[in-house]
């Protein structure tokens, strides 16, 4: 299995406890090490690839879809900050963060990609394994010590069998820790979920396997009194960047990635 590893910079701060850190209140290969700009291959593995997955159709490529993720490799991906991680991979056509009980372990964290977005469709499709927690970040800066910190977090957690007790902010689809998802869309632990996030001049929504579960608008009344009263009060450069990257979180929990594509809109 290829590896990525960069050089290590300080230690996350620990806000306190969330989906990947936040605050408090399936191609063969042999080992290689690579850097942050490499690729890091795959091993082999029991299933089988999907040769129709990290494919645009004609009409897609002519709507303007980009693949973030080629589904060999992780061109185009790079670790949070220049930091040191050996738990992604690209193995049978997914993007993997593989598993750990040290959540916190100076050899994992986020995977982030090169470029950044202001105004796009985003679409993937995901599976975690039970008691899993992770999430998407986007509009992320790497100003930050975690990119929670900047950009907000599309929930992905077990919401049936986490160890842990769930608000309602916590669980799958939500705006993490800014409301929780207007309905209860995700599919059973192990089965893939399709995840669909749009930003628009200021406005979000966060759709999962067809169903909105979560819309706002940054700067709006609501939006600002749930940002200064809530877990984000003291990140001051919460929801200020305009243009960010996009961060898939390590939290520690096993979690796959496919048919991941960006449209900007113009």
């Amino acid at each position: 299995m290829r590896k990525l590893f960069v050089p290590a910079l300080s230690a996350l701060t620990v806000f306190a406890m969330s989906c990947g850190n936040a605050p408090t209140n399936e191609n063969t290969a042999d080992s290689t090490v690579v850097t942050a700009d490499t690729a890091a291959a795959a091993t082999p593995a029991t299933s089988e690839v999907d040769s129709t997955a990290n494919t645009l159709t004609d009409a897609e490529k002519a709507e303007g879809w980009k693949l973030l993720f080629n589904g060999q490799n992780l061109d185009g991906w790079h670790i949070y900050k220049g930091k040191t991680s050996n738990s992604w991979t690209a193995e049978n056509g997914t993007l993997h963060c593989m598993g750990s009980e040290k959540d916190k372990s100076d050899k994992r964290a986020d995977l982030t990609s090169n470029d950044t977005y202001e105004n796009f469709e985003l679409q993937t499709d995901w599976k975690l394994t039970p008691k899993g927690n992770s999430g998407l970040i986007y509009l992320a800066s790497e100003d930050e010590d975690a990119a929670y910190l900047s950009g907000p977090e599309y929930q992905m957690i077990d919401d049936k069998d986490f160890p842990e007790k769930l608000e309602d902010w916590q669980k799958t689809g939500a705006n993490y820790a800014m409301g929780g998802p207007l309905v209860a869309a995700a599919n059973p632990i192990g089965e893939w979920n399709h995840t669909r996030i749009v930003v628009n001049k200021g406005h979000v929504e966060h759709w999962l396997n067809g169903q909105k579960t979560a819309e706002y608008t940054f700067g709006s009344p609501e939006w600002k009194k749930l940002k200064e009263t809530g877990k984000w009060k003291d990140a001051k450069n919460y929801g200020k960047t305009k243009k960010g990257h996009i961060d898939l979180q390590d939290h520690g929990s096993e979690i796959w990635f496919k048919n991941m594509k960006i449209k900007e809109i113009k």
